[in-house]
């Protein structure tokens, strides 16, 4: 039996919970923000219809492709290191992206803003689970993360348009570089200096290559591939590339005397499952998203501040439904968490598959929302947990950068596989002269739908993971500290 003070409840760990938190809080507005701004930067900056949508991809592409570096970083280099690195990362991208005049240096600094988050998500998250023992700690700070997360994707959208509407798109970066002095103040007040590091020898350079161009290929493919059409040879080429790029990272790391990503991680229990059950769920809930806030602007006329205010009930029920599940974890256990959260959100997000032309919020939509919140928020820490049990502590920031991978690549699948039916259907009904607004319903109806089925898939996976309640338990001695996490954010492309 654990009898350990709780750190949490000492000022310093609710300090260093906020400052964690307040760095994803950074992250994942960041992959919301610009949304509501696209046409704002389309006419300042002239760009061409098809290649705005660069400037929410371009995050995605490297934030996703970079992902499994950057945490092997963390635990190579030193978690406070990396995580410093990709906050100054993101402050000089952004202020960059702030003064661009040009569409070219605009998509360069999202660039550079995904591949500074994805150096700083899986540091922060181990530095997390360091910080938080595995039991009532972990949970409640994981919680906390979970609310944090549903209520920054949404906060996104709503600061977008107030900024937008206010001072104007450019401070839509020039907020970051604020944020990004403060943040980097508490990091260096509050967070322990990594131990001095020995100089890195053989380190896996091919491993490295291998896999962050097979991320970069996979994400790349998927985020084009409703564009240039999935049958098109552009497309083809580009996820077989990403194919065979990534299983030569597997002949890598399985012949390396010092691998970027050791395979044994694998065989921990529940991280293999909780890595496809996060990349399911999140194509799942990417649609509600994406297709919502479309159809919210371009069906029912709302604005884009409407559109952001829309989204915050869902913000705050999936943070008190994330809190609730933290403290139920121990009890109940991941597994039955898991895959009642996931029916649940099936359920919302089916009823919200049935949108009318002529929607009203309060019965069209707010009912699917409040659903949809209050089962994703028990997946999210319930995902969290099942992947945290039993990790090496020397292995915590890849096993961080795993699983967000699995969300990130979640969210381009999602949006290539449900925008490609939602056109299909949109177009085929403009073709037999429907109503625009009935087109265009009718095809987010079908992505909805889908989305509801992938929800209902990731249920079924979660019948498999391995059911822990988040208990201490015994580790091996370690010279590093921590364990992984995940994070909920909702990637509202």
């Amino acid at each position: 039996m654990n009898t350990e003070p709780s750190f949490l409840a000492t000022r310093t760990g609710k300090l260093i919970l906020a400052l964690l938190c307040s760095v994803a809080f950074l992250d994942f507005v960041d992959a919301s923000i610009v949304n509501v701004a696209l046409p704002s930067i389309r006419r300042a900056l002239h760009f061409s219809v098809q290649d705005l949508q660069w400037v929410p991809s371009a995050y995605l592409l490297t934030y996703g492709g970079f992902m499994l570096l950057g945490g092997r970083a963390a635990d190579l280099i030193g978690r406070r290191r990396v995580l410093v690195a990709g906050t100054v990362m993101i402050g000089v991208s952004s202020l960059i992206g702030g003064l661009a005049q040009s569409s070219g240096l605009m998509i360069g600094a999202r660039l550079a803003q995904g591949a500074g988050a994805a150096m700083m998500l899986p540091a922060a998250l181990s530095i997390l689970t360091t910080t938080f023992k595995e039991g009532k700690d972990r949970n409640t700070a994981l919680g906390v993360w979970g609310g944090v997360g549903g209520l920054a994707s949404a906060a996104g959208v709503l600061l977008g348009g107030l900024l937008t509407d206010g001072p104007g798109w450019r401070w839509v970066f020039f907020v970051n570089p604020v944020a990004v002095v403060l943040v980097l103040v508490a990091i260096f007040r509050m967070i322990e200096p990594d131990p001095p590091r020995t100089r890195l020898e053989n380190f896996d350079l091919i491993g490295a290559v291998l896999a962050t161009g097979g991320l970069l290929a996979l994400v790349y493919s998927l985020v084009e591939a409703p564009l240039v059409g999935w049958g098109r040879v552009r497309t083809i080429g580009g996820l077989a590339a990403a194919l065979v790029l990534l299983v030569a990272f597997v002949v890598n790391e399985s012949r390396q005397k010092n691998p970027l990503a050791p395979l044994s991680i694998f065989r921990i229990n529940g991280l293999g499952f909780a890595d496809v059950t996060q990349l399911i769920a999140f194509a799942g809930l990417i649609a509600m998203f994406f297709f919502l806030t479309l159809y919210m602007q371009n069906v029912l006329g709302y604005t884009p501040i409407q559109t952001g205010l829309a989204y915050l009930p869902l913000c705050f029920a999936v943070g008190i439904a994330a809190g609730v599940a933290s403290q139920a974890l121990t009890r109940v256990g991941t597994r039955p968490m898991i895959v009642v959260g996931a029916l649940i959100s099936a359920g919302g997000m089916y009823w919200l598959s049935r949108i009318p032309v002529q929607g009203s919020y309060l019965s069209d939509l707010l009912p699917g929302l409040l659903i949809i919140s209050i089962g994703f928020g028990p997946v999210f820490v319930a995902v969290a947990t099942a992947a945290n049990a039993g990790v090496p502590a020397d292995k915590a920031g890849l096993a961080a950068s795993l699983l967000n991978a699995s969300q990130q690549v979640g969210a381009a699948l999602g949006l290539a596989i449900f925008s490609a039916l939602a056109t299909s259907r949109t177009n085929g009904l403009l073709a037999h002269h429907a109503g625009v607004h009935t087109a265009l319903t009718s095809g987010f109806q079908r992505a909805l739908l889908a989305g509801s089925a992938f929800l209902l898939a990731a249920a079924v996976l979660g019948l498999k993971a391995t059911n822990t309640r988040g208990e201490p338990a015994t580790e091996e001695p370690s010279a590093n500290a921590p364990v992984a996490s995940v994070t909920p954010s909702a990637v509202t492309q």
